[in-house]
């Protein structure tokens, strides 16, 4: 099983290029179920999330051919991928393969919207929370579909197909999102969806919608309004870069004390995350290229922030931001909204000698003058990450076990620290 070392106190100086975005990329890759077509993916990034994903697509007929599968080529850029669902080969989703991968539960509107029926297992509960789908069964039910839960399954029938709909989500749902958007735009009609999620990877997967045919109007805001067309072509679509992967290395900056580039990164994407490191004496520049992150001496300050969904400040880097934080010169107060089960880093973060309180959905962090290495294991993909920022500004030798989660949604995270002056490796145990 792999890990990483790390031996921290290493300034991180230079460029980091960022990778086409992990969750824009999923749901992208499952609307290539929705037309007979070839729909080409640019700028996949190589995670091992994708290819769990390849590998479920391929169970419903899904062929898929991919170009720079490895990092070495089409250096700076992701994978390129080709999907071409001719012929959907099973409209069943096994457990044994949903219960890797949340996402693929998102197969569940395209099967339903193109062959009339799907039987797609019940995700499970999650490192990070319950998460439940029953916004999903909400959405596709208001557009038709009949939907009973069987031996855990959830079997899905719209015989005559769906129809639009008028939907109101009581929450917002990244997920729900998705699978209704990817349902309602082989509707019968004209679907409006309220209390939408704005996440640009949301806005991604509709641009690629209408380039195969979709007519989507309101992207970015909470209102969708979808025209349903009676078939979708094939189109080229690039993954816009993952606005998460840039958080983390801007935090990674900051908590070195370094300067770095993130090629390619967002700024528009990133105003929460700017507003939050402006507060703490991190500069955050938009430039030409991408985003330049910069903290020269001076201690940091503390911040307190509540995640939210977009455009509020992303769940996805509370973990990142609270490891940030324990270099802080004072105390933070990090509340977690979207998800009840979200802090099992801190007891990971505590061993590398953080000073950090938990009561209910808030975390107290006193920040500390030194943190020292020690071993430290990962518990998810975020979590995992907020180790690697504070081992960088540890003292000694830090490693971090079950990595897997790291590749789950990093791509080549030790080379692109490393070649900005981490001392960090992959090692074999």
């Amino acid at each position: 099983m792999d890990a990483i070392r790390i031996r921290g106190g290493n300034r991180l100086e230079g460029e980091i290029p960022i990778s086409g975005a992990k969750n824009a990329a999923l749901p992208l890759m499952i609307a290539s179920l929705l037309t007979k077509d070839r729909l080409v993916l640019e700028n996949v990034p190589r995670l091992a999330d994708v290819n769990m994903l390849g590998r479920i697509l391929g169970n419903h007929g899904v062929d898929m051919a991919i170009r720079g599968k490895r990092a070495g080529e089409h250096s700076g850029r992701g994978s390129v991928m080709t999907l071409h669902a001719e012929t959907i080969a099973d409209t069943t989703a096994p457990y044994e393969l949903v219960s890797r991968m949340r996402a693929s539960f998102w197969v569940l509107g395209p099967l339903l919207a193109r062959c009339g029926e799907a039987r797609v297992s019940m995700p499970g509960g999650c490192a990070i929370g319950t998460r439940p789908v029953d916004l999903h069964l909400m959405g596709l039910e208001a557009l038709g579909a009949k939907i009973d839960v069987e031996a855990g399954y959830v079997v899905a029938r719209a015989p005559s197909g769906l129809k639009g709909a008028h939907i109101a989500f009581p929450k917002v749902s990244v997920g729900a999102t998705h699978n209704v958007l990817l349902a309602a735009v082989l509707a019968n009609g004209e679907t409006i969806i309220e209390n939408a999620a704005r996440e640009p990877e949301v806005g991604d997967l509709a641009e690629c919608l209408i380039a195969m045919g979709g007519r989507i109007e309101g992207i970015g805001s909470s209102r969708l309004v979808v025209q349903g067309v009676a078939s979708l072509h094939g189109a080229t679509h690039a993954v816009l870069p993952d606005r998460i992967e840039a958080g983390t290395y801007a935090m990674a900056a900051a908590m070195t004390g370094g300067s770095v580039d993130l090629v390619g990164a967002r700024g528009d994407q990133l105003e929460a995350l700017i507003e939050v490191l402006g507060r703490a004496g991190v500069e955050a520049t938009v430039t030409n290229t991408g985003l330049s992150v910069t903290r020269n001496g001076g201690k940091l300050r503390p911040v307190s922030v509540e995640t939210s969904p977009y455009p509020g400040f992303a769940t996805d880097l509370q973990a990142q931001l609270m490891a940030l934080m324990t270099q802080a010169d004072g105390i933070s107060k990090i509340t977690e909204t979207i998800f009840e089960n979200r802090f099992m880093h801190v007891q990971e973060l505590v061993r590398l000698g953080a000073n950090i309180a938990l009561d209910g959905d808030t975390a107290t962090v006193t920040g500390t003058d030194r943190l020292a290495g020690a071993q430290v294991m990962a518990t998810d993909l975020r979590a995992s990450v907020s180790l690697v920022i504070a081992a960088l500004a540890a003292e000694g030798e830090t490693v971090i076990n079950r990595v897997y989660h790291l590749d789950r949604g990093f791509e080549n995270i030790e080379n692109k620290l490393g070649r900005c002056g981490a001392d960090i490796e992959r090692i074999s145990i």
